[in-house]
Order: structure tokens, then C-alpha cells, then sequence
């Protein structure tokens, strides 16, 4: 739908989390500086960008390349539905100066790895396809959770350490959330349940993946939640920076 973007968060600039739009979104100059992806579970709306940024990169004659980070299981869905050479170009074999264009990193849920300065750890997340979350720290002390697509689950709420912010997802309103439920999403009131199960209190909370169609009603019933819990929730808007 136009001004609704599929996900992406670019983090300092450098580092992006998942890759449902970076084209539309970003300068040239900018694309350029991202070196690599985290990447939650390989539903095309997290995804998509991907093919069109390695593109970009032969096209302009740059050297660089980058890494799409993920559990092994993700990657395999990417190199066999996505780079295969069918759907789109295998840029895993493609070269960039003298490294291909797209490498792939494969990392363990619960085993904290580096990237771009931060500390990383992903968490297995409740979704209809395999997907992880990712908990991110610098080394200022602050600290982000992204829960990328997910329904109610466990092992990310347990990971130890406060987090400053978390980019969560709610997609439905609470009408829906038998179809939530069934396609591995939340609700505003799923949200409210979610936060309980948190280890740390969370500073902030900030919402995406909303579907467009139901933005009123869920909006109405975010506000309900902030209310009872007495807490920042605050929804993403597109093209907008957060600090953290």
C-alpha cells in the first residue's frame, strides 16, 4: 500500500535489520554503507530488497559486498527460493571486485556473536516459518530487542540484560486474533501479555508491522494498552529516526 514500507531498520547507518525496503528508502550513498544484514526469517515482505541492492552494487562497479547474517535454515531458504539462479541471479557466486557480491554468515540462536560493533544474539521466535529475533548492545550500554514477525513465544522475553528499546510487531487488532494466532502475529492485546513475560522491564516500546487496512483500530487499542500499563508505546512511521 503506497506509504507503507515492508521492514527494514537501519541501525547508525551501517547495519541493517531485515531488507523489506532499502532502494525507495535510501540514497545511493547510503545503500552503500551497509555492510550487513540481520535477517529475522525470509518472508519476501523481509526480504526483498535484497535482490535489487546486490544488483545495484555490479551495476555502479562498486567492491564491496555484503553479508546477510542468519541461522542456517534461513540462509538454505534464501540460496534455494531466492539467489538460485531461477527467481534471481545467484549473487553468492558473483563477483565484486574479487569477492562475491552477497556472502552469508550462518549464527547459532542463544550464542552472542559481533557485527559493525555491536554484540548480537538471536532468539528463536514464534512465527509460521523458522525466524529469530535479534537483541543488540553497543558498547555505550544501551541496547535494542527486535522481535521481527512472531506470535506469543518464550526465549527472547528470558534473555538476560535490560533492553532500552524494542521494536516490536503488532498486525492485527484484537478482533483478529484467531487469524494472529494461526499466522504467527500479535494483537494489542497478544502485545499486552508479551510484555508480561518480559525478564527486564522494557524502556520503550516501539510498534511496526501494522497492517495498513487496520491502523485505526489498532492505534485505538495500543493506546488502551499504554494506558493500562503505564508505559511508552510509541508506532514507527516510515522514513522516521529513532534514538535509542
Amino acid at each position: 500500500m503506497p506509504g507503507h514500507n515492508s521492514p527494514a531498520f537501519l541501525v547508525d547507518g551501517r547495519l541493517l535489520l531485515d531488507a523489506g525496503t532499502i532502494g525507495t528508502s535510501l540514497r545511493e550513498t547510503r545503500q552503500w554503507k551497509i555492510r550487513n544484514i540481520l535477517i529475522t526469517h525470509a518472508h519476501l515482505d523481509h526480504i526483498k530488497a535484497i535482490p535489487f541492492l546486490a544488483d545495484n552494487i555490479v551495476i555502479k562497479k562498486m567492491t564491496h559486498s555484503i553479508t546477510l547474517i542468519s541461522t542456517q535454515e534461513i540462509l538454505n531458504t534464501l540460496r534455494d527460493h531466492l539467489l538460485n539462479n531461477q527467481l534471481w541471479p545467484d549473487f553468492t557466486r558473483i563477483s565484486a571486485s574479487i569477492d562475491p557480491v552477497v556472502r552469508m554468515h550462518a549464527i547459532v540462536p542463544g550464542k552472542r556473536f559481533s557485527v559493525d560493533g555491536y554484540e548480537v544474539t538471536a532468539w528463536p521466535v514464534s512465527h509460521s516459518v523458522p525466524a529469530v529475533g535479534y537483541i543488540l548492545k553497543d558498547g555505550g550500554g544501551s541496547s535494542l530487542l527486535y522481535t521481527g514477525d512472531t506470535g506469543p513465544t518464550e526465549k527472547i522475553w528470558a534473555a538476560p540484560g535490560p533492553v532500552s528499546a524494542a521494536i516490536i510487531e503488532v498486525s492485527f487488532p484484537d478482533s483478529m486474533e484467531e487469524l494472529a494466532l494461526m499466522t504467527g502475529h500479535l494483537t494489542p492485546r497478544l502485545l499486552q501479555t508479551e510484555l508480561g513475560k518480559a525478564k527486564n522491564p522494557l524502556e520503550r516500546i516501539l510498534v511496526t508491522h501494522i497492517k495498513p487496512q487496520y491502523t485505526k483500530a489498532i492505534m485505538k487499542e495500543l493506546g488502551a494498552v499504554k494506558k493500562r500499563l503505564h508505559t511508552s508505546i510509541l508506532v514507527i512511521r516510515d522514513g522516521r529516526t529513532y534514538e535509542i
